[in-house]
């Protein structure tokens, strides 16, 4: 997994005013959980592009006075008005003891039940893994193309590694269902035209093989 380094200074003052002054400098007042202490410390806002405004997960590398923490958002808080960000959790994290952390599915192929009308539910865009840090994946792929009209994408079939994923081997993570929209499948009527057509011949084989016998009677 990909870490994105947020370089950032550790803060003694935790007050609403010193806060606020905080924000209004552009900076991120955040807390850094798991370790023996809390530790309080803040950033510049652009710092943390990469690590939010992404579609896959990564971990983050704190370089904070001298010191360096690994790191995963734990929980962010956005002004419900302009979207900048207020306030972000993180916890640590260390090499040789596993994490949980919610993984985005990445959807791939091109599904024969949408291509006929179905129309694709996903029903988990993220999941939930443990593995050690090094063995994080950015995102998961599941991959549609199998899907016909009615089928449904059961958790045990999409990507592994060296990750365990936290949820049922019954978990539906995606199904094709069906629509107003709906058309036969293609290949179905293409399998049946074939089945028909051979039956045909042998109806006419059959039919051939009965005016012989009326022939060589008279």
């Amino acid at each position: 997994m990909k870490s994105i380094t947020i370089t950032g200074s550790k803060r003694e003052s935790v007050g609403k005013k010193a806060t606020k002054a905080l924000r209004n400098a552009g900076e991120v007042p955040c807390v850094l959980y798991g370790g023996d202490e809390p530790v309080h410390f803040n950033a510049p806002e652009l710092a943390f592009k990469e690590l939010v405004y992404t579609p896959d997960a990564h971990t983050a590398t704190l370089e904070l006075g001298g010191e360096t923490f690994m790191a995963i958002l734990q929980d962010i808080q956005f002004h419900p008005v302009t979207d900048r960000i207020l306030h972000i959790d993180f916890y640590q994290i260390f090499e040789g003891k596993e994490v949980t952390m919610t993984i985005p599915v990445h959807y791939e192929g091109n599904s024969r039940g949408v291509r006929n009308g179905g129309v694709l539910r996903k029903t988990y865009r993220t999941l939930r893994v443990k593995a050690l840090p090094k063995n994080l994946p950015d995102f998961v792929v599941a991959d549609i193309s199998p899907l016909k009209i009615g089928d449904k994408l059961y958790i045990t079939e999409i990507e592994k590694g060296e990750w365990k994923y936290l949820h049922p081997d019954n978990t539906v993570v995606c199904q094709v269902r069906t629509s107003r929209n709906i058309i036969e499948d293609l290949e179905d009527e293409e399998e049946e035209g074939e089945e028909g057509a051979e039956g045909a011949e042998g109806e006419e084989g059959a039919a051939e093989g009965a005016e012989g016998g009326e022939e060589s009677k008279e």
